[in-house]
C-alpha cells in the first residue's frame, strides 16, 4: 500500500499513480492521437513534396547537366534568366493565358450554371455533357482540336467557314491566332468542372433568401446582385484560384497542338512550363530549369495569395 505524504500545512498531497498514459490529461491524449494519425501523411509529403521543392531551390543555384556533379554558381542562373528575351516572351504568354482565360472561363461557367440550374427537363444528361470534356484525356482532346483547326477539307472549322463563304483561317499556324486558339481549347476543357462547382454553390444557398426577396418585390437582376453573387463568393474564390493555377501551369494543350514546333509558331504560344520542360529534357540544363521552376513557383504563390487577399470576406 502506498502512503500519502502530508504537506507542511497539514493538507494531504495527492500523487498520481499508475502508468504514464494514465497521468496525461484528456487534451494531451487527444493531441497524441491526432499527431499519430498525421505522422504518416506528414512523412509522405515531406519526402514526396517538401524535399523535392527544397532540392529544386538548391539546384537553381548550380550548374548541372546530369552527367557531372552539380557545381555551385550562386545566382548565375537567375541573372541569365532575367536577361533572356525568350523568358520575357514566355512570361508574357503565360500571363496572357491567365488574364484572359480565367475571367472568360469563369463568366461562361457561371452563366451556364445559373441557367442550367433552372432546367428540369434532361437536367442530368445536359450536365453530364458539359462535364464530359473534363474527363477526357488532355492529349486526346488537344489532338481532336488540332484536327478541327486544320485547313479545309480536313479541318472542320474551316469547312464550316467555307460553307458560309468566309475565308479560311490559319488558327494554330498563325503567330497572332495560335494563342487564342489554344486558349479556346483550354477554356472548353475546364468548363465542365467549373459549371459543376458553381451549381453546387448555387444549390447550397437556402431558398428562403429568394422567397423573402421576391416577397419584398426584388427583381431577378437585384436578386442575382444582392443575394446570389455575395453568397456564392466562397465558391467563386475557390474557382478563381483553381483556374488561375491551371492557366499558369498550362502545358498539355500547347505541347500536343503544336507538337511539330512545341510552343510555336515562333514561340507565340509557349508557356513557362513548356520552357522548363525543354530546358531540362532537351537541353539538359537542369540548374537553369530549376531556376525557371522556382520563378514559376513564386508566381503561383504570389498570384494565389493576392487573389485570396482581394477576394476574401471582409
Amino acid at each position: 500500500m502506498v502512503s500519502t505524504p502530508v504537506n507542511t500545512e497539514g493538507a494531504v498531497a495527492s500523487r498520481p499513480t499508475g502508468p504514464v498514459w494514465d497521468r496525461l490529461s484528456m487534451k494531451t491524449k487527444r493531441l497524441i492521437w491526432v499527431w499519430s494519425f498525421l505522422a504518416l501523411p506528414i512523412l509522405f509529403y515531406s519526402v514526396i513534396r517538401f524535399y523535392p521543392t527544397l532540392q529544386a531551390f538548391w539546384l537553381s543555384l548550380t550548374n548541372w547537366d546530369l552527367m557531372r556533379p552539380p557545381v555551385f554558381i550562386g545566382l548565375g542562373n537567375y541573372e541569365r534568366l532575367f536577361t533572356d528575351p525568350q523568358f520575357w516572351k514566355v512570361f508574357r504568354n503565360t500571363f496572357t493565358y491567365l488574364l484572359i482565360g480565367t475571367p472568360i472561363s469563369l463568366l461562361l461557367a457561371f452563366t451556364i450554371a445559373y441557367y442550367l440550374d433552372r432546367v428540369r427537363f434532361m437536367h442530368a444528361f445536359i450536365r453530364a455533357l458539359y462535364f464530359l470534356p473534363f474527363l477526357t484525356t488532355a492529349a486526346a482532346m488537344a489532338w481532336v482540336w488540332r484536327w478541327f483547326y486544320q485547313p479545309a477539307p480536313i479541318g472542320v472549322i474551316n469547312d464550316v467557314l467555307g460553307l458560309f463563304g468566309l475565308p479560311q483561317q490559319p488558327f494554330i499556324r498563325s503567330v497572332s491566332q495560335a494563342l487564342p486558339s489554344i486558349m479556346v481549347t483550354s477554356i472548353w476543357a475546364g468548363l465542365g468542372f467549373q459549371i459543376i462547382i458553381f451549381m453546387a454553390g448555387l444549390r447550397a444557398i437556402p431558398g428562403t433568401y429568394y422567397e423573402a426577396a421576391r416577397i419584398d418585390g426584388l427583381g431577378e437582376w437585384a436578386i442575382l446582385r444582392r443575394i446570389t453573387l455575395p453568397l456564392l463568393k466562397p465558391t467563386t474564390v475557390f474557382l478563381v484560384v483553381f483556374s488561375s493555377i491551371g492557366f499558369l501551369r498550362i502545358f498539355d494543350q500547347v505541347y500536343n497542338m503544336t507538337t511539330n514546333d512545341p510552343g510555336g509558331p515562333l514561340g507565340s504560344t509557349k508557356p513557362l512550363v513548356l520552357m522548363i520542360f525543354q530546358t531540362a529534357f532537351s537541353s539538359y540544363q537542369m540548374g537553369y530549369a530549376a531556376a525557371q521552376t522556382v520563378v514559376l513557383f513564386s508566381i503561383l504563390l504570389v498570384v494565389s495569395l493576392l487573389q485570396l487577399r482581394v477576394l476574401r470576406d471582409k
